[in-house]
């Protein structure tokens, strides 16, 4: 279920799919460097004003799915304009920042980006842009990333399937827009 909360800045109407806290798995593959499952928590907020502020951490996961070393981690904030192009400003724990652009797919939750500009630490490795796209599928977030360097041309890198996380206050706020007329067995309901 997509919420709109009633704070929420009207031009990010159409990322409200993004909203909360999710958890989930992926797969991580790039030449030199280590192929691996991963584990992933995302959060979207929004304070009100006109943009999503995201973060993300991944670690790595054995094969008994339990969390061995962090992965990668990420942080930017998120916009998007009247013609729904989307623009992030991303920094990474690597010493990569980057300016994606990209737009929503016309009447579904979707989200295509392509980086425009990437800065690098002289410490960080070898990167020269990306592409993503992140879609809203049957209530779930799912994401794939792809990545160039120098050596490598463009190809996938990352992806992950995550759920949605429900919070104590989630449950509580959904209880008390119930309304009161609904049947104490609960069969009654779907008749």
């Amino acid at each position: 279920m997509i919420e709109i909360p009633s704070d929420l800045h009207k031009d990010l109407v159409p990322l409200a799919f993004l909203l909360g806290n999710w958890a989930g798995a992926g797969v991580h593959d790039f030449p030199g460097a280590e192929k691996c499952n991963f584990g992933q928590e995302v959060s979207f907020t929004h304070d009100g004003r006109d943009f999503l502020e995201y973060r993300s951490h991944t670690w790595v996961l054995d094969n008994d799915g339990n969390k061995v070393r962090p992965l990668e981690s990420e942080s930017g904030f998120w916009r998007i304009d009247a013609d729904r192009k989307v623009e992030v400003t991303m920094t990474r724990d690597d010493g990569v920042i980057e300016i994606w652009y990209g737009e929503m797919a016309h009447q579904k939750p979707q989200i295509d980006l392509v980086t425009d500009a990437v800065a690098r630490t002289a410490a960080s490795a070898p990167y020269t842009g990306g592409k993503r796209l992140y879609g809203y599928v049957k209530s779930d977030l799912m994401w794939v990333g792809e990545k160039q360097t120098p050596e490598v041309e463009l190809r996938p890198y990352m992806s992950a399937h995550l759920k949605k996380v429900v919070t104590p206050e989630d449950v509580e706020r959904w209880a008390k827009a119930l309304p009161d007329d609904l049947p104490d067995d609960g069969i009654a309901f779907f008749k």
